[in-house]
């Protein structure tokens, strides 16, 4: 029983990458025929009518997702107001793709520091982003943009409408800066 609750945590946390065969089998050093049993194992738990979860196996990796039968609740959910509020991450994940598009989450995680699969997906279910093409980077990966929604939610005309901001790039201070404090000694120096 342990094992099972090792391999529903590690396909939780893998979220939307999902995890494969082999390195599931790395992980919790286990023969593949083993890793298959459990897998078959967790399927059928979570077949039971009162279960919300399945195992999916798509782009070559097994991954937790939603229920297809469910399918109206969740869409209540992203179309409910009491639901539509932004969070503090997904203003900041917006605010990178607004200033950044089209950009991968790859790089939306590099500047936030964490991962924001989730977050993407919420608001592209939202309708605030949308995939708009692929990038030429390695494993070609998904080119995120905002949309008239994103525009309309924000109350702007267009994209260019955005405030500007003035980021300091660290190259340009000088390193005498790290030194120079606006404490004076006694003396005034």
């Amino acid at each position: 029983m342990k094992q099972l609750g090792i391999l529903e945590g590690l396909l939780f946390v893998m979220g939307d990458e999902g995890i494969d065969l082999k390195s599931l089998c790395e992980i919790m050093s286990i023969e593949e025929e083993e890793a298959k049993e459990l897998l078959k194992e967790l399927k059928k738990n979570y077949e039971e009518e009162d279960r919300g979860l399945r195992i999916s196996y798509l782009g070559n990796a097994f991954k937790l997702t939603t229920k297809e039968e469910h399918k109206e609740y969740y869409e209540k959910l992203v179309v409910n107001p009491g639901t539509n509020k932004l969070s503090q991450a997904a203003l900041e994940t917006l605010a990178i793709i607004a200033y950044n598009q089209p950009i991968t989450i790859s790089e939306i995680n590099e500047i936030r520091g964490v991962q924001t699969n989730q977050l993407i997906r919420k608001l592209v279910a939202k309708g605030l982003l949308k995939e708009v093409g692929k990038s030429d980077l390695a494993g070609r990966p998904n080119l995120y943009a905002t949309t008239s929604e994103f525009l309309d939610y924000f109350g702007l005309a267009t994209i260019e409408d955005l405030p500007t901001i003035d980021i300091k790039n660290p190259e340009e201070n000088s390193e005498t800066d790290l030194f120079t404090s606006i404490y004076k000694d006694e003396e005034g120096n």
